[in-house]
């Protein structure tokens, strides 16, 4: 089925945030879009504000009927007996997964492809806003909300598209990048892959060897071995301290981090700012200062959208804070995300006491990385962790929170219940307190921040 032919399109799972962008994508070309979610979000309820049909119950009957026109799209999160997906598959539906259809819709424009297990959201967002401000006007697909967008589709009328490139399930071979970058190959989605070095080779070796002949591959420059031989395209890395595009004076002013960028040819642009916090998030800005120049923006253009670029929802986002307390909520579920969360908020509240709650996502997840996370969380003055969020998985036996509970060093780490935890956050008074995970914890922030409300006056 080519893109052309589509009339109607529905979505087996239109409230993840993947899905939601591209059913985004066909309404915003007047296609009829409807589909299916498990819960009412505030996301999906935006998506029935712009004129989308969404049911929750997971009947086949709800299924549009079958036609020419006709594309269903679905996410490999949805277990293979859902009942919709397999009266689908024995319907004569047009079936594709999200990254089948992403590919289609990128192929025939000027890609660009932001893979790694950290960082591709915030890169992703602040690229595009970069190059919007220089004039390029892209499309984008997003995996956040951006505050600079009020959404996760960006519709954009030049031939360039920004999208996040994502390692699950290999949907990013799909793409097809005429500039590619990789922030990271960090072990993850084991549960695909098998071991990490089939990660590196049938995932991201695979995705590089995508680019366009004649492209351009940017990688961070402590993974850039992995990626030495690929043939037909420029390979440039970036990173803090080493890279062709390289970070350089990092330092905090006004509560914002300024820092020099040294170009491949030894040009210098001085003075970028981001009041993003953290230095992985200059060096998630330099990768998109990296792409930006490539597409043609100029170094005016990089000053400016840095210095205003606004962020991304859960992405270390301040949401509630007084003279005595700050709360942050934070998408990190990896040991390389937490860590670099605690670390940026040690950097930017220095003589504070540093809380955290986590909620671990995905069984599996849990059980490869159970140390990792001790370790991290292990860096914060007072912890607790809160059940697993299983997300698409059934449960593994003897893997609960207990299990990174049990490893952690940090004599002032409690395992309660998502009640208890709200018991006990209530009554906190000072300091800062992160509240990290990617599943439902989210919901449980604005219950958080409504307890605290109710007795201080926010500032903010």
């Amino acid at each position: 089925m080519q893109l052309s032919d589509v009339g109607r399109v529905y979505f087996i799972g239109i409230g993840g945030i993947g899905m939601s962008a591209v059913a985004r994508y066909f309404r915003s070309r007047g296609i009829e879009v409807s589909g299916y979610d498990k819960t009412s979000t505030v996301l999906t309820r935006r998506l029935e504000q712009e004129g989308m049909a969404i049911h929750y119950d997971a009947q086949p009957e709800s299924l549009p009927a079958p036609g020419d026109d006709l594309l269903v799209v679905y996410t490999p999160a949805i277990p293979k007996n859902f009942p919709e997906l397999v009266q689908v598959q024995q319907g004569g539906y047009h079936l594709m997964k999200r990254s089948e259809v992403l590919g289609l819709i990128s192929r025939e424009m000027r890609c660009v492809g932001i893979a790694g297990t950290h960082g591709k959201t915030t890169t992703t967002t602040i690229t595009t806003y970069l190059m919007a401000t220089a004039g390029l006007d892209p499309s984008a697909f997003l995996g956040g909300i951006a505050r600079d967008f009020d959404g996760n589709y960006v519709h954009g009328d030049s031939d360039w598209v920004v999208v996040e490139a994502d390692e699950y399930d290999r949907s990013f071979l799909r793409l097809s990048p005429e500039i590619a970058v990789v922030l990271s190959t960090d072990p993850d989605h084991l549960d695909i892959y098998g071991d990490h070095g089939q990660m590196l080779e049938t995932g991201f070796r695979a995705y590089a060897k995508r680019v366009k002949p004649g492209g351009q591959l940017i990688v961070r420059y402590d993974v850039a071995e992995h990626f030495a031989d690929i043939e037909n395209v420029m390979v440039s890395t970036f990173g803090i301290g080493a890279g062709d595009f390289c970070a350089q004076n990092i330092r905090v002013e006004d509560g914002a981090f300024h820092f020099d960028l040294r170009e491949p040819d030894g040009h210098l642009i001085n003075g970028l700012r981001t009041a993003l916090p953290g230095r992985h998030n200059v060096e998630n800005a330099v990768a998109a200062c990296a792409v930006t120049r490539l597409a043609g923006g100029n170094q005016e253009d990089l000053r400016e959208g840095l210095a205003n670029f606004h962020g991304i929802a859960r992405r270390f986002e301040t949401v509630l804070k007084n003279g005595r307390l700050v709360i942050i909520d934070d998408y990190a579920h990896h040991p390389t995300e937490l860590t670099a969360a605690i670390s940026a908020a040690r950097e930017l509240y220095p003589n504070r006491t540093i809380r955290g709650v986590f909620q671990p996502h995905l069984y599996s997840r849990t059980q490869d990385f159970a140390a990792g996370f001790a370790r991290a969380l292990d860096l914060l003055d007072e912890a607790i962790i809160i059940p697993i969020y299983p997300a698409r998985e059934e449960p593994i036996p003897g893997v609960t929170s207990q299990l990174v509970y049990g490893m952690m060093k940090n004599e002032k780490r409690r395992l309660l219940s998502e009640t208890q935890m709200l018991e006990a956050t209530a009554e906190l008074k000072d300091g800062v307190l992160l509240l990290l995970g990617a599943g439902n914890i989210d919901a449980l922030v604005t219950r958080v921040v409504a307890q605290h409300r109710k007795t201080t006056n926010d500032d903010q």
